[in-house]
């Protein structure tokens, strides 16, 4: 294994028997760092942490071995650990000893220190009291010597397990609460099994499948935003339009769509069974694009990788049409779905070189129907009726 390869990763039992063999045979801790993967720091601090003593009949001194005062501090690798010739007690490094306490370690610094019912009550009643006489929670921990953590204070006062408030602390009057914010990007879970070279390897097990691509586009910051949907084999785009940039705004109305196709005859996972989009945080709940409304599987969704829009050139390029329309930096917040119908049915009405002066409304007409067009929200534009400028704005909005 490499160096690299184990870095910032907890240690093993492996690791610890590697180390233990190690020692007997005298390496030092450089080597042994670099034979499992780990620096010479975290091998010492292992040895230091959990070296123990051993004793037996042989001991004839309580002095300390002058070997034991340097590395490797344990009698492991010495000549004389396993025989009688040695008066001093002896240190040893013991691997499953060592995972044994590793162990006990880190459950407990993920339980925490229970509380029953009389410890909870005694800590609540010392807290409220020092607090009503304007100390800070951490004077009052450290104190009464109280086995809770300051987050874990505040949190049961914020909760109201506590007879004292947030407003009853000295501070809490100064303080604005934080912003809640969502991730900006596709939670690393999310994207597991779903990253651009998976899409690779499923697109080249079922290349007959139509590829439907995903992406938003923004007006103004913090306002309404438009998650655009590019049927790439017929150059087809709707958009929905949704109140901000979230996951949760995203995921209902990918819902809502699919019931309103449903209660039409159509299934949107007939007409997008392959997905694929960037890491925009709106595209988190993966459930919500890959399930129908009863929950089942109706498509698969992948992203490209971080900061590679050529990855999905196809919608990226038909957002040009949409941009003639509405320039960039444009508020949504005036707009409606019927706005967004209207846009994208006269950028769907625009010829297309590729398909010889077919427009994708023709295009997607004939893949599908002129009624699923509609059930999508776009309408048949005459070729001579086409405006592919902000005048349909202005001739929307007069």
């Amino acid at each position: 294994m490499k160096n690299n390869e184990k870095k910032n990763k907890h240690m093993t039992l492996d690791d610890r028997i590697e180390i233990q063999e190690c020692l007997s045979k005298g390496m030092t801790f450089k080597a042994i760092g670099e034979r499992i993967g780990k620096s010479q720091t975290t091998i010492s601090r292992e040895v230091k942490i959990h070296m123990g003593p051993y004793t037996n009949s042989f001991v004839r001194t309580d002095e300390v071995c002058p070997k034991l005062l340097k590395a490797p501090f344990v009698c492991n690798g010495c000549e004389k650990k396993s025989r009688s010739s040695c008066p001093y007690r002896r240190q040893l490094y013991t691997a499953k000893k060592a995972q044994a306490e590793y162990d006990t370690v880190l459950v407990e610094s993920r339980t925490g220190i229970p509380l029953n019912k009389e410890s909870f009550y005694e800590t609540e009643r010392i807290i409220s009291e020092a607090v009503q006489n304007g100390q800070h929670i951490y004077h009052i921990i450290q104190s009464n010597n109280l086995p809770i953590s300051t987050a874990t204070v505040y949190r049961h006062i914020q909760k109201r397990y506590y007879s004292i408030t947030p407003m009853d602390l000295p501070r809490a009057v100064k303080f604005k609460p934080r912003n809640s914010k969502e991730s900006d990007y596709v939670p690393k879970w999310a994207r597991e099994g779903r990253t651009f070279d998976d899409f690779l390897a499923f697109v080249e097990d079922n290349r007959d499948i139509p590829l439907v691509q995903l992406d938003t586009v923004i007006g103004k910051i913090g306002g309404k935003v438009i998650m655009t949907i590019h049927f790439v084999n017929s150059d087809f785009m709707i958009g929905l339009l949704l109140e901000n940039k979230t996951a949760a705004e995203a995921a209902s109305k990918i819902q809502g769509l699919k019931a309103e196709l449903n209660t039409l005859g159509f299934r949107f996972g007939d007409i997008a069974p392959l997905l694929l989009t960037d890491n925009g945080g709106e595209f988190s709940i993966v459930s919500a694009f890959e399930n129908d409304t009863e929950g089942n599987a109706e498509s698969n969704m992948f992203f490209c990788e971080p900061c590679s829009p050529h990855e999905k050139a196809e919608i990226e390029k038909n957002h040009t049409l949409f941009r003639d329309v509405v320039k960039t930096g444009t508020s949504f917040d005036d707009f409606s779905q019927e706005t967004v119908n209207l846009i994208f049915s006269h950028v769907n009405a625009v010829k297309r070189k590729q398909f010889n002066g077919k427009s994708a409304y023709d295009m997607f007409s004939f893949y599908y129907s002129e009624l699923l067009a509609s059930a999508l929200g776009i309408s048949f534009v005459p070729a001579n009726e086409v405006i592919q400028s902000p005048k349909l704005l202005a001739k929307f909005f007069s």
